[in-house]
C-alpha cells in the first residue's frame, strides 16, 4: 500500500521518495539482521545483481555481529533502526534518542528509520541533526501474516513509479511472504525496464 501522503505533507524533510528522472527502486529492508531469514534475502539479491539498504535493530546486530558484516560484505548500506525497535510515541525523547544512539555504537550510518514510522516531532527535531531520517513510499506489509504474497505482489506493481522508497521486511514474521515475492519483486521490476539504487 503506498504511504498516506498527508505525513509527507507535514514532514517534507524526510525522506519518503527520491526524486528522480531515472527508473530506480530505492529498496529497503528493516528489523534483520536475523539468520532465519538474512542470508536468503542476501543471496536473492545476489542473484538479481541489486542492492538494498538494511534498517538494522542493534540488539540484533550484537546477537548475529557476523551476519551484519556479511550485509556490508556484499555490497549493501545499512542505517539504523533503534537498538529495541521501540515505537517513539511510548518514549520521551531523551530516552529515545538515547536508544537510537546506543544502537550506533554497532550500526555506523548516518541513515535512521523510525520503528513502526512512530516519532514525535521533538525526537525528530533531536535526531535530525545526526541523521538523515528515511521513511517510504510503499510499504510491503510482508510481516502481515495474513496477507497472501498475490496480494503484496499486486501492491508493489500498483505502486510502481521512480524513485520509490520501497520496505521489506528481513524478521521472523515475515519471512515466508518475503522469501516469495521479493524474487517476483524483483523480476517485475527488472521487466519495467526499472534498477536498483542504495540511499
Amino acid at each position: 500500500m503506498q504511504f498516506s501522503r498527508l505525513p509527507a505533507l507535514f514532514f517534507p524533510s524526510l525522506i519518503w521518495r527520491v526524486k528522480t528522472r531515472s527508473k530506480l527502486i530505492y529498496l529497503t529492508f528493516d528489523d534483520g539482521p536475523v539468520p532465519e531469514v538474512t542470508p536468503q534475502v542476501l543471496d536473492i539479491l545476489d542473484a538479481f545483481g541489486w542492492k538494498a539498504t538494511f534498517f538494522c535493530v542493534g540488539e540484533n546486530v550484537v546477537k548475529y555481529p557476523d551476519l551484519y558484516q556479511e550485509i556490508l560484505a556484499r555490497g549493501h548500506r545499512t542505517g539504523n533502526h533503534s537498538y529495541n525497535h521501540i515505537r517513539g510515541f511510548r518514549y520521551a525523547t531523551e530516552e529515545y534518542v538515547q536508544n537510537v544512539k546506543k544502537a550506533s555504537e554497532m550500526i555506523q550510518s548516518k541513515l535512521f528509520r523510525p520503528p513502526h514510522g512512530r516519532i514525535k516531532p521533538a525526537q525528530l527535531k533531536a535526531l535530525r541533526k545526526e541523521y538523515d531520517i528515511v521513511m517510504w513510499d510503499v510499504i510491503t506489509y510482508d510481516y502481515d501474516r495474513k496477507r497472501s504474497p498475490e496480494r503484496i505482489l499486486k501492491t508493489i506493481r500498483r505502486n510502481l513509479r521512480k524513485g520509490s522508497v520501497v520496505v521489506f521486511h528481513d524478521s521472523l514474521k515475515a519471512k515466508a511472504n518475503v522469501l516469495e515475492v521479493l524474487p517476483k519483486a524483483l523480476a517485475f521490476w527488472q521487466s519495467k525496464g526499472y534498477g536498483c539504487a542504495l540511499l
